[in-house]
């Protein structure tokens, strides 16, 4: 079945995996495979006045609404253009003043809500096109029953209080101006899939923009060894090839971080979305052994000794991940410097989870504009990444482009100009080379000269 919309690729039963996406065509490195755009969105709170609400076009001038005074846009055509969405907003931000303040999920629910009742649908949750959810059922499409009890069995005490809380505060904050919200297992059901199927909006460093989802692009399976990748330009979704396809084969995105060892992800893929990854990668385990490298010591630790220190990893990194919402940026800071001295006794500095906590500690030096300190990091995390991530991973782009930035602004101009041109080739071929992000990273090595 040829997918209507997306030229040189078709919709098929993959083997093992249901509902699939392949090429009927070549598909070279670099070349756009598909652009889809987002059919519902969200841009985060926290780059509000930074970023147009309509385009997410990221300038100085932008204008401000009128009526709310909390949304910006780059002019009255973009205002207009966001207004059947911004209006359910809008009128509950002037409402509520300062205690307005639900979650994005809440925010891109609503938004979901809000257009499909536009559209005048009768079913809110299973006309949405999403990814399938299990590679083990051979299923093309999950029902919403099979949704919901599937969310439900995986939903630990924590997860259930979130759903919840999402649900208790998409009443408080909307019910006022959705005439007609679904009852809660609809809810639960949608919630279920916009957690499992939604995508983040991410800019070049990869900081987070918004929210959003995109029909087309999941429809593709998971690989952890992914022949595309998926970057944005504004409020659409481009995906390009970052390995060679050939007519037939199936095209795969990676659904999660690909740093770590096969375990870790495989849980990942589990939790979140219900299947067991029986990629190539994940049955050869095949960068398990350096991601997982043991520093070199007179008397190597003892294999109980190594399982005890990835526990004791797993679980700072979740302690820390919490840690976030009530610990200072010093006290967090010293997190991650106690436990990469921990953890160092036993793993070598390019073990994966000294490296996510390195990342942390980066983040932290950052946001303190402790630049020298976060140099360091990066030094330190660069060559690791390299070698740990597929080519042209946007994690590798985003650090070369981080150090790059950072060498320019402590006067290292070989340095950054260095990391620049670096960064540079990896996102030729992510973004395309005529994303405006690519043309920015130009300009600045221009700049240079």
């Amino acid at each position: 079945m040829k997918n209507e919309g997306i030229e040189g690729t078709e919709r098929f039963l993959s083997p093992d995996r249901g509902r699939g996406l392949r090429a009927v065509r070549h598909f070279a490195v670099g070349e756009l495979v598909f652009a889809c755009p987002a059919y519902s969105y969200v841009l985060t709170v926290n780059e509000r006045g930074a970023h147009c609400e309509h385009c997410f076009t990221r300038k100085d001038d932008l204008y401000k609404c009128g009526k709310c005074k909390q949304a910006y846009y780059c002019n009255v055509d973009c205002q207009r253009g966001d207004w059947p969405m911004h209006k359910l907003e809008c009128v509950a931000m002037c409402a509520y003043g300062e205690n307005w303040c639900p979650s994005e999920t809440v925010r891109l629910v609503a938004r979901i809500i809000m257009k499909q009742c536009d559209m005048c649908h009768q079913r809110i949750v299973t006309e949405l096109p999403f990814r399938p959810v299990s590679h083990a059922h051979k299923a093309t499409w999950w029902p919403a029953a099979v949704w919901y009890h599937l969310y439900l069995d995986k939903m630990d005490n924590e997860k259930e209080e979130m759903n919840q809380a999402d649900i208790a505060a998409l009443h408080h904050f909307y019910s006022r101006h959705i005439s007609d919200l679904p009852d809660e297992q609809a809810l639960t059901e949608l919630f279920a899939q916009v957690n499992c199927n939604g995508f983040t909006i991410e800019d070049e460093e990869l900081s987070h923009l918004g929210s959003a989802v995109f029909p087309d692009v999941a429809l593709m399976n998971h690989s952890c060894s992914p022949n595309v990748i998926v970057t944005y330009n504004g409020t659409v979704a481009e995906v390009r090839a970052v390995q060679e396809i050939n007519p037939g084969e199936e095209i795969f995105n990676s659904y999660i971080d690909l740093l770590y060892p096969t375990e870790d992800r495989k849980e990942r893929l589990l939790d979140s979305y219900f299947f067991t990854c029986q990629c190539t990668e994940c049955t050869t385990k095949s960068k398990d052994n350096e991601k997982m490298e043991i520093r070199k010591l007179s008397s190597p630790p003892e294999p109980e000794e190594i399982r005890s220190m990835v526990r004791y990893a797993k679980n700072v990194i979740e302690e820390f991940r919490r840690a976030k919402h009530y610990k200072t940026p010093s006290e967090l800071l010293e997190m991650c410097e106690l436990s990469q001295e921990k953890m160092g006794t036993i793993f070598a500095d390019t073990n994966v989870y000294m490296l996510h906590m390195m990342y942390q500690a980066m983040g932290v030096c950052l946001y303190m504009q402790d630049w020298d300190g976060a140099m360091s990091y990066g030094e330190k995390i660069i060559q690791p990444y390299s070698v740990h991530y597929p080519a042209y991973s946007l994690n590798v782009a985003s650090m070369y482009l981080k150090l790059g930035r950072l060498y320019l602004g402590l006067e290292r101009k070989t340095q950054g100009v260095k990391a620049l041109k670096k960064a540079l080739a990896i996102m030729e071929v992510a973004h395309g080379e005529d994303h405006h992000y690519v043309a920015e990273v130009k300009r600045e090595i221009e700049e240079q000269k």
